[in-house]
C-alpha cells in the first residue's frame, strides 16, 4: 500500500473514532470530551496500522500494548476498540451506567482490549513501564504505548516511571504526551508550569524525544512512531501538540476538561462529526 493511501485510511479511521467517541459520551450526556478528542488521531495511527492486535484474542501474548494512563480519554479508547471489532460498538453506549463494562476510566477486567486499568493519574505510566520490562525479561519485542496527559505530568509518579524506564533502557516503551495545554482548573501554564517544557524534561531523564508539531495530524504521528521504532537503547517520548476538544463543536472553542452540553448541542456536534467523516471519505 502506498503511503498516501495509508494516510487516507487513517484519516477516515480517525474521523470514525471522533464520531463514535461523541456518540459514546453523548449516550451519558456529559463527560470528558476535551481530553478524549485530542488523542483521536494517535489512537487511529496505533490501531489503524502500527500495533499488533487481535480482536478475537485480546490477551494474545505477542500483541502490542496500549495503556491510557490519562484515564479521562477512556471513551476514545472504547470507540477505537469497538471499531476494531473487539465488541459491538453499541455496547459502549452504556458508558458509566449501572452494570456497564465501560467505566469512565479504562478497566482491564471489564472491557475486552484494555491492557491495563487506569484511574488515579500517573499510575498508568508506572504499570506501562512494568509491562515493558516484563516483556523484555520474557524476550518479547512487542511494544508498549502509553498515553500521558500534560496535566497528569504534574504527578511525581510519572517521573519515577520515566527515570526507571530510562535506567532499564526500555526502548520498546513509547509514551505519547497529549500536550493540549489545559487541565482541570485551567491552562497548564496557570496551574502548574512545566518549566522548560515536557520535551526538555523527558530528555533530561534520558528519553529519546520527538516533538510533533501537529499532534492531530495522522501523518506526523505515523512518522514519529516509525522514528521511535528505529531508536534503540532508550524509551521514546512523543510530544503531541494537540487541541483539547478537537472536532467537538461545543468543546473545542473553550478547551473544556469536562462538558455537559444540551441535547441540541450534542446533536449539532454529532452532525458536524458525521459531515467531517463524509468529507474525509470523499477525498
Amino acid at each position: 500500500m502506498q503511503k498516501a493511501e495509508k494516510m487516507h485510511e487513517l484519516r477516515v479511521f480517525a474521523a470514525q473514532i471522533r464520531l463514535e467517541t461523541l456518540k459514546t459520551i453523548g449516550s451519558l450526556g456529559f463527560g470528558h470530551v476535551g481530553g478524549s478528542m485530542s488523542v483521536v488521531e494517535a489512537l487511529a495511527v496505533l490501531y489503524g496500522d502500527v500495533m499488533k492486535v487481535d480482536p478475537k484474542n485480546p490477551r494474545w501474548a505477542e500483541r502490542d500494548w496500549c495503556v491510557m494512563s490519562k484515564g479521562h480519554a477512556g471513551p476514545a479508547m472504547y470507540a477505537t476498540l469497538g471499531l476494531k471489532g473487539f465488541y459491538p460498538l453499541e455496547q459502549a453506549y452504556t458508558l458509566n451506567k449501572p452494570h456497564t463494562h465501560f467505566p469512565s476510566h479504562t478497566d482491564r477486567l471489564q472491557t475486552p482490549g484494555v491492557d491495563l486499568t487506569t484511574g488515579s493519574l500517573g499510575q498508568g505510566m508506572s504499570t506501562a513501564t512494568g509491562a515493558a520490562l516484563g516483556n523484555k525479561l520474557d524476550g518479547r519485542d512487542n511494544h508498549v504505548f502509553v498515553f500521558c496527559g500534560d496535566g497528569e505530568a504534574d504527578e511525581g509518579q510519572v517521573w519515577e516511571a520515566a527515570q526507571f524506564a530510562a535506567h532499564y533502557k526500555l526502548d520498546h516503551l513509547i509514551c505519547f504526551v497529549d500536550f493540549n495545554k489545559r487541565q482541570l482548573d485551567g491552562t497548564c501554564e496557570e496551574v502548574m508550569s512545566h518549566g522548560k517544557g515536557l520535551a526538555a524534561k523527558f530528555d533530561a531523564f534520558g528519553w529519546n524525544v520527538i516533538d510533533v508539531a501537529d499532534g492531530n495530524d495522522v501523518e506526523q504521528i505515523y512518522d514519529a512512531v516509525q522514528a521511535a521504532y528505529a531508536n534503540t537503547g532508550s524509551p521514546t517520548c512523543i510530544v503531541l501538540n494537540t487541541v483539547k476538544g478537537k472536532g467537538a463543536t461545543f468543546a473545542e472553542p473553550s478547551g473544556a476538561h469536562s462538558s455537559q452540553p444540551t441535547a441540541e448541542q450534542w446533536d449539532e456536534a454529532i452532525k458536524a462529526a458525521e459531515a467531517a467523516l463524509a468529507a474525509v471519505q470523499a477525498k
